[in-house]
Formats: structure tokens, sequence, C-alpha cells
């Protein structure tokens, strides 16, 4: 024998009772089972508030009444032959004119009591079920109804009603004995001895279901609902959540108590004392596997599952006067239990000094009064603080019993949250090790359980959460590199780097599984495109929550680096070529490297100096080794090496300048490049890394733009006017020549002062081999006095620049574990 329980979503309308048909009739060829129904979809909730209406003289409970009346009847007449449906449609009109006799009372006395409400409450199921009986002897089924108030007997708490299993358990087995067939029941219902109508508390079908699977000693119950097992945190929160397997009993009551909505403790109960394995499957999935829920020890991962309880508030209870002092918890717990408020976690240190608790938020302030009126003596004589209440709180718990004498489970557990910046305010563990909790910021919650997700659960792969502002040539590039590189990167580095958001200067688009690399459109072409909007695009990035969340900049704007700090406040880590950020005031600077620091976060920005190649990092690195920098020389600019190698080979100045610009070398105004403003932001953020107090003004900038050029605003004009100083600087390359020397535009950092600008070097100079696009800096420090360190390699180009930036990427995720 099988009991088998179908909730409201499985039965909400006439598509989805053929799919409930469909799986009786292959239990059919299975053995005996029974069948527990709910009412049809949102049915009982629909008539506790029209009895709530009608207490306060609404109206409009007729209307509910009479929509849900007309929504029976469509069930009927879609489903059953005509000349059938008359005693069923009589059945359906006089339950409906009993309501209707009931909420009119209601309205008249404006009153609605416990017990009326129960009352009201039963019509739900009692229409369902009755239908569906009729509905399956059409289907073949010898089916009978069994309104579930004849068997199952409780006390009179109305609302939330106590079984007498003694009693139930006699009468249901009476009544299969002299009932053959298949048996339909009305869940969630019961009655008193005195025959008054009670329902069962929280998801009673649940509960009806497995009363009968212990009265009849059943070999299964399986509860068909609208998801296929129970899964591993919320899939609401955490987008990568699956299907738990296999659950214990006691792992089972653990996830419910903490917010699992598939499961509940009442349900657990009566299988768990007979043994009886509970399944949960999905009714519009059959075929999945659902979770198995029995007595077989646990196995596979650490832990089962991450359940949550948001809407939490904390209460800090402290003062020298509770040290050492005997009965305070019993003060603490009597004067809350005498308020009725239920205590989600207790948290106290050895010291004695405090105790911690945890409560709903809509119980905080109760809870802190009858707490301070306990204990009113020891606060007006300063033994005790008054009750801190810290709100907006929740509470995260992993759960498995594997975490018994398994060391290392609350390591993992706090590693994850601090690493993602989650700050933890109270912890609770019992000697059972079967659960672990903590109370964190309900801001953080969704972070937390995606942190812990990916700690215990995909554990063989660290995922980074990437938001990208700038899809331009470096931001192509990258995303492609991603692409490419994402199956060797899960298989040799054990990383997932996936792209939940992308935006350029007009539009902004978001994804919260992330979108396909292969195929990434741009921002405009996404379904859910919307206008740029740099505060909504930063606000939707701390909305969706990720852990390990990556803000990459692949712009050159201003305005983008300004948003930095929020980004950062924000525990958000960033990537970014774009060096406005780091050359703007030196205040600024300092200050995105503090909150760096204090948020602990990482800042990369390696490609802010010279693409791909390892400058920054090599300097932070000899500046953490206590080295110290006597001279930087360096050229800069790729585009600039490019234009002087090339000017070398004879064409005019301009026509080098021009192909520059065509191989994509220079930015679209090669101004920008030959200004010399570029290279200047480079030598300042390296003299920043070298613990100098540079600012942008001290800097002496030689630009190569004539004079005549610089407020031209058509670039084909300035080309054209370019070509009337082809002479000159075709007169600068000769007197390199005849010293046998070579045109380099470089820069240089010394005793706290930097230059940039266009020398004349000879052979012996390491620059004067420099070809194409290569950067090269020389670091001249204490150690490397005699012979300068060089870093030397291609410093131009959207592939190279977005290497770097992707490298980056990468190290973040190495720095995640």
């Amino acid at each position: 024998m099988k009991i088998i329980k179908f909730g409201g979503s499985s039965v909400a309308n006439q598509t989805n009772i053929k799919k409930v048909f469909e799986i009786l009739h292959q239990k059919n060829s299975q053995g005996d089972f029974a069948v527990v129904f709910s009412a049809f979809g949102g049915v009982t909730e629909v008539l506790l508030q029209s009895a709530q209406k009608a207490k306060t003289g609404d109206k409009t409970y007729l209307d509910d009444i009479k929509f849900q009346e007309e929504r029976h009847f469509e069930i009927v007449k879609t489903m059953m032959p005509v000349q059938l449906q008359s005693p069923v449609l009589t059945y359906i009109k006089l339950r409906f004119n009993e309501l209707e006799d009931l909420f009119h009372g209601i309205f008249l006395i404006k009153e609605c009591s416990p017990r009326t409400l129960d009352y009201v409450g039963s019509f739900g199921e009692r229409l369902s079920a009755y239908i569906l009986t009729e509905l399956l002897k059409l289907e073949g089924f010898p089916a009978v109804y069994l309104d579930a108030r004849k068997v199952i007997r409780t006390n009179d708490r109305f609302g939330n009603a106590k079984v007498d299993f003694s009693i139930s358990n006699d009468l249901i087995q009476d009544f299969f004995h002299q009932n053959p067939g298949l048996k339909v029941i009305t869940g969630f219902i019961a009655s008193t001895e005195k025959g008054e109508t009670t329902t069962l508390g929280r998801s009673g079908s649940d509960y009806t279901a497995a009363i009968f699977a212990s009265a009849l000693n059943a070999d299964a119950l399986e509860i068909w609902t609208d998801v296929s097992g129970v899964m591993t945190s919320d899939p609401r929160l955490v987008y990568s959540a699956f299907t738990i397997p296999q659950l214990s009993y006691s792992e089972a009551m653990e996830l419910s108590h903490f917010g699992a909505k598939v499961i509940f403790p009442a349900t657990m109960q009566p299988a768990m004392k007979k043994g009886i394995p509970v399944y949960i499957k999905n009714t519009f999935e059959p075929e999945d596997v659902g979770t198995l829920i029995n007595n077989d020890p646990p196995n596979g991962k650490l832990i089962k599952g991450i359940s949550s309880i948001s809407d939490i508030s904390l209460l800090n209870i402290q003062g020298a006067g509770l040290i050492e002092v005997v009965g305070v918890s019993r003060r603490v717990f009597g004067s809350l239990a005498e308020a009725s408020v239920n205590v989600i976690l207790i948290s106290q240190a050895s010291s004695e000094h405090s105790i911690c608790v945890a409560v709903r938020s809509t119980e905080a302030f109760l809870a802190k009064e009858a707490i301070e009126k306990e204990f009113l003596y020891e606060i007006k004589n300063g033994e005790m603080d008054l009750v801190q209440v810290m709100k907006d709180m929740a509470v995260v718990a992993a759960v498995g019993e594997n975490m018994k004498r398994n060391p290392g489970a609350s390591g993992r557990m706090f590693q994850a949250l601090g690493q993602n910046n989650v700050n933890v305010f109270a912890i609770a563990q019992g000697s059972s090790e079967l659960n672990i909790s903590a109370v964190v910021s309900k801001a953080d919650l969704q972070k937390a359980l995606n942190a812990l997700h990916e700690a215990f659960f995909l554990s063989d792969n660290k995922v980074l959460h990437l938001f990208l502002v700038g899809v331009g040539l470096i931001g192509k590039a990258l995303i492609k590199m991603i692409a490419i590189q994402s199956e060797k990167l899960q298989r040799d580095n054990d990383l997932d780097i996936q792209i939940h958001g992308i935006a350029n200067s007009r539009y902004m688009a978001f994804h919260e599984d992330g979108f396909d690399l292969s195929n990434c459109p741009a921002p405009e072409d996404a379904s859910d495109a919307q206008k740029m909007n740099l505060d909504k695009f930063i606000s939707q990035m701390d909305e969706m929550n990720f852990s390990n969340t990556v803000f990459v900049d692949c712009t050159a704007s201003q305005d983008v680096a300004e948003i930095y700090e929020r980004v950062l406040e924000a525990k958000i880590a960033i990537v970014t070529p774009n060096k406005k950020a780091n050359s703007g005031s030196l205040e600024k600077y300092r200050e995105l490297k503090r909150l760096a620091y204090k948020r602990g976060v990482k800042f990369l920005y390696e490609t802010n100096v010279a693409a791909g190649l390892p400058v920054i990092s090599t300097l932070q690195d000899l500046m953490l080794s206590g080295d110290k920098v006597i001279r930087i020389e360096a050229v800069l600019s790729g585009s600039m090496n490019y234009i002087f190698s090339e000017f070398e080979n004879g064409l005019p100045f301009s026509e080098v300048v021009k192909q520059a610009k065509e191989k994509g070398y220079t930015e679209p105004d090669p101004r920008d490049d030959l200004s010399g403003m570029d290279v200047g932001r480079k030598i300042l953020i390296l003299g920043r890394e070298a613990e100098q107090e540079l600012h942008f003004e001290d800097i002496s900038i030689q630009s190569m733009v004539p004079e005549d050029c610089v407020d031209i605003k058509d670039v084909q004009e300035f080309f054209d006017k370019l070509k009337t100083h082809d002479k000159e600087f075709e007169k600068l390359l000769e007197e390199a020549k005849q010293k046998g020397e070579k045109l380099r535009f470089m820069a240089t950092l010394e005793n706290g002062k930097a230059k940039v600008g266009l020398n004349s070097l000879d052979s012996s100079h390491p620059f004067y081999t420099l070809k194409g696009s290569d950067n090269m800096i020389l670091f001249t420090t204490e150690r490397y006095h005699d012979f300068p360190m060089i870093i030397r390699g291609p410093g131009a180009g959207a592939d190279v620049t977005a290497a770097g930036v992707f490298a980056d990427v990468i190290r973040l995720g190495n720095f995640s574990r």
C-alpha cells in the first residue's frame, strides 16, 4: 500500500488534473494505493481571505465566491460527459450555497472565530476530492470518496489541531477494511469528537497523507508537488541549486525547520516513527528522480543542503551583572515563553557576558519588552544593558549528517563567508553536528547562500560572476577569449567564468544564468535590453548579489571610473584597463586602494600601463619585498613606438600615423596618443605604485601634436594639416641618424620627478632595438642597480589588452579559493 498526495498546484486546472490521472494510471499496475488531494490551487487562500472581507463588511466576498463556484463548474463541464454532470454540479452548488450563508452570517455579526475559519477552510478539499473522485470513476478507477473528518480525530485547537493517533488509526483501518477500492481522501481537515471541523495547520494535506501512511503501515508515502524534490538551496536565490537525491529523516527535519518549502516537520513525524520512506516528486516532470527521505545512512557530500530564514532580528542581552549568575538563561527564555515568542537561534559565549537570541522580526519588539520587564531591577542598577535589537538579519544553516565527527565543515563554511565579505553576527552549532547556523545581514543573504553552495557543492569549480562595461574592441576580445578557454579553465583550473551583465555607452542587459558566450549578443540586441544607466547597472549588479562578483571596466570613461568607490563599497572586485581612476587625484588613488583593502576585495589594473605585460604586479612585488625604486625608464605607448620605429623606414610622418590608426594601434583620434597624455598617466601610475607622491601636474609632457593641429575638430582635416609638418619630423629623424641614434617616445621617473617626451638614444640603450608596438620598462632599484630589471613585449592592440584583463580575472579566481 502506498499513500500518494497531490498538492494544489498539481490539480489547479484541467490540464494539470490530466497529468495527475496519467501518473495514477501508471501507479495502478504497481500495487494498491490511496490518494490525498489538496484543494484546487489557491482556493483555500481565497476562501479565508473572503471570510476576512465579510468580517470587515466588504461585500466583494460575494464576487470571490461566485468566481470560485464557476471555476469548479468549469472543471466538471470540460472533463465530464454532459449526462453525468448533474449530481456533481448539484453537490458543488449546495456547498457554495452553504458557503454563501456562512459568509453572510460573518458579514452580519462582523466576527469570524478560528472555529469558523476552519469550517470555511474545509470546503476547498471537500470540493476537490469529491469532484476528482467522480472523474476518477470515469477513468476506470473504483474510486471511493473519503471525507477525512470521518476518520481523523483531533482536539479543539482550531487552526492547528493536534491529532489523537490512537483513535484515528483505528478509524482509518476500519474504513479501509470495510470499503474496498481506491480511496480518494480530503487533505488538511479533521474533526473533534463532537464532530466540529478542524484543520491540521501549515501543509495540512501533507500531514493528512502521513497520518494515513502511518495508520496503514504503508510501504511508501509520495508527495507530488511542482518541484522535483528538495533542493540543495532556495533556487530563487541560488541559481545553481539542484535536487538532493536522498535525505535522512533528521536532515529533512532540519531543512524543513530552516525554510525548505517542500517538506514540513509535521509531515515527517508519523513517517519517521514507522520508518516509512517519503518520496518528493514533481507532477510536471514525473520522470525526474526527486528526493527520497528514509532511514538510510548519509552518503555523498559533506552537507546535504543550505537553508535560510530571512526577516530575523537578533537580540543581544549583555551586562557585567550576568557573569556567573545562576538562572539568567532561565529568566530570559521564561520571559520569552510567557510572551509566546519563538526562539530560532541561541548563542552564548563562555564569558557569560552576553546572550544572543534570534527571533522573527515581527516579534522583536515584543521580545525586547518582555526581557527588559523581567530584568527591570538589573537594568535600573546598571548590572545589565538595555536589550539591543539588530534588525534586517537572516539565518543561514548548513545541514548534513556527514558533518558528524568530520573536521573541517565549520572551517569551510566560515572561510567561504569570509572570502565573500559576509559578516557573521552569531553562530550556533549543537553537539549533534547536524546543523551549523550563522546569523548574517539580510542584505548579504543571497551572497552567503551562493558562497556556501559553491563551497560545499561546487567546490570542484570556483565560479566568477562578471559584469562587463565596455564591449568595444577590448570587451569583445575578452568575451571571445573566455568563451574559447571556458572548457579548459573548468577542466584544468576548476574555474567557471560567467558573464551576467553587459553594457556599452547606450544600452545594458542582464542574464541571471549567464549569457551564452559563444553567441553573446550586443547589449542593444539582448532580449531585456534597456537604456544604459550607470547607477542602475551598479544597483542591478548589487541586487543579483552573487558571491565572487567582478566588475570589469573595459572603457576609457571617466564617468565609469567615478563609480569605483561604490563598487568596492559593495564588496565587489574590480578588473580594469581604464587608467582614469588611478591617474586622477592622489587622494582618489589612495582611497581606492584603502577601500579595496578595507572591504577585502581585489582592485586589479595590470593593463593600466602596458597592456598584457606584468608591469604593475612586478613593481608591487618589488615594493612588498622591501626594494626601493631609484629610476624608471619606459616606452609605454605601443602606438607611439610603432609610429617612431616605422618612421625610420622612410615614409612621411603623417603617413605613418595614418597607417598606425588603420591598424588599430592608435585611438580613433591619433592626437590622443601623440599628445603624450596617455604616457603621462601611465608613468604617473608607475610612480604611485613605487610609493612616490606624484601628481599629474608634476609631470613634464612634450606633445607631438603641432600647435596648429590641436584645435582642428575633424580627424581627416588633422591629417591634412599634419602633412605640412612632415619636414619638421623628417629633420628630427635625420639629426638622430647622423648621430647613430634612434627616436623613442619615452617616460622617465627619477627623484620624484617625471617627464614624457621624444628622446634620441644611441645603440647602448636598451630602447634602441625596440620595434613595432613593443613596450619596454626598465626598473633601476637598490637591488637591480647595476643591471636594471627589463620587461618587454607587445604594448598595444585590443587582443593584447584583453589578454591582460583575462589574466587578472583568472588571478581573481585563484585569489578567491
